[in-house]
């Protein structure tokens, strides 16, 4: 099922993938651009009722894998729409050989959408490099890894633990202890994201924690406090 964000952009949750026993929820966006064609964001698994409710939207032209780490559905998504061009974020053509990548994401929007959404790169990051995105027409943010939160008990035992000591289960979405210690240059990072901040924010999606519908800016504030100081 579809959830509206705003003007042109949704919203659907997918079904839940494990790592190591860890449960993340998955979610990914679908962005109507001013030709009519679809912008397809962090693509979950492809079941027929959705791929019925976005042939709905319009054309699928563009199918985005955010960071090295959500490429899992990106074979299915393209066997189904052969004409959409499958953007690869740094690292993931030589991690995922086996895809036919046509384009690179870069810290500059493609101008096939440039006109309705504007993109950052994050570097320095040892566990992947993410890009993050914004849909100015809706003023919504894009989030994949970056920002995480988890209900209080959606993990217990040693993983209950871990995720707590990782601020996976933090009062509001964080940056996980783990990306924090994983910037080993911070310099580059801060500066990417001195250019997110800088963005007219309204809302903010991720894939994995609830929406930010309300005071955005003074939340992706408070989030990467810990890196602009």
């Amino acid at each position: 099922m579809l959830n509206t964000v705003g003007q042109d952009i949704w919203t659907a949750d997918g079904s839940d993938v494990a790592v190591i026993g860890f449960h993340y929820p998955t979610r990914m966006a679908i962005i109507r651009l001013a030709d009519g064609g679809l912008f397809i964001w962090s693509p979950i698994a492809l079941s027929e009722e959705l791929r019925t409710q976005v042939d709905a939207l319009g054309p699928v032209r563009h199918i985005i894998a955010p960071n090295s780490l959500h490429h899992l559905s990106l074979a299915d998504w393209k066997r189904a729409y052969p004409a959409a061009r499958v953007f690869a974020p740094p690292g993931l053509r030589k991690k995922c050989q086996d895809i036919a990548f046509d384009g690179d994401l870069e810290n500059a929007p493609d101008p096939l959408w440039a006109g309705d959404i504007d993109q950052v790169v994050v570097p320095g990051n040892l566990i992947t490099t993410e890009v993050v995105f914004f849909h100015i027409k809706s003023g919504t943010v894009l989030f994949t890894d970056l920002l995480q939160q988890f209900p209080p008990d959606a993990h217990s035992g040693w993983r209950g633990i871990v995720a707590k000591l990782d601020l996976m289960v933090a009062p509001e979405p964080s940056v996980p202890r783990k990306f924090r210690l994983a910037f080993i240059n911070r310099r580059a990072a801060r500066a990417a994201i001195q250019n997110i901040l800088a963005w007219p924010a309204k809302s903010v999606v991720m894939a994995h924690g609830p929406p930010i519908k309300e005071d955005a800016k003074a939340f992706l504030a408070r989030a990467f406090v810990w890196l602009t100081g």
